[in-house]
């Protein structure tokens, strides 16, 4: 069961379908008429050649890029240049709107990576979810490191979930049954409250 504040975080190696399981329990949960917010990331190919990565709100639906090979400036990763204004703008306020709009039940963040990382209040952000009573849902690359990342994943209030050739089929159903648990045991506190 999540509880008060729960992070659920999939990991896993890179092409194994962590931002697809994502989306997929992301979906189940807003057929059972629960409202998601924050964002996703989508690599970005040119005729089978990765050129970068969008971004998108999931509640308002803007868009922008995380990376990109021809981006001018920013931090590097690779080939890609990190474009921290579209970062902040759009990926860190979809979480900050997440996190202060009361007709948003769950928080979704995809993912806490090395690119992520280069902005303060994206982590800013994410530590202020974690502390908050809405559940997050979302992906950390299995490689990232630091201080910030360690903490994320040692905190009681974080369970990771690793996603695997072998059970990223299971993956979705696994975290929208826990999610619809959380979700609906806070929505009878609700009505209970009235």
């Amino acid at each position: 069961m999540i509880a008060l504040g729960k992070a659920l975080l999939l990991t896993g190696d890179p092409g194994v379908g962590k931002t697809v399981a994502l989306l997929k329990a992301i979906e189940k949960i807003r057929a059972e008429g629960f409202r998601v917010g924050g964002f996703v990331s989508r690599e970005v190919r040119v005729r089978g050649i990765r050129i970068g990565f969008r971004i998108q709100d999931l509640s308002k639906g803007s868009e922008g890029w995380l990376a990109h090979v021809d981006h001018p400036q920013g931090p590097r990763i690779g080939k890609y240049r990190v474009n921290l204004k579209d970062l902040d703008q759009i990926g860190t306020a979809a979480l900050e709107d997440a996190l202060s709009n009361p007709e948003i039940h769950l928080v979704a963040v995809d993912e806490v990576g090395p690119m992520e990382l280069f902005s303060e209040s994206f982590k800013d952000a994410v530590k202020r979810i974690i502390e908050s009573p809405k559940p997050l849902i979302g992906t950390v690359h299995k490689r990232a490191q630091g201080p910030f990342v360690e903490d994320l994943r040692r905190s009681p209030k974080v369970e990771v979930l690793e996603v695997t050739y072998g059970n990223r089929d299971l993956i979705p159903d696994q975290v929208t049954i826990r999610v619809l648990s959380w979700l609906r045991r806070e929505s009878r506190k609700d009505t209970s409250r009235l």
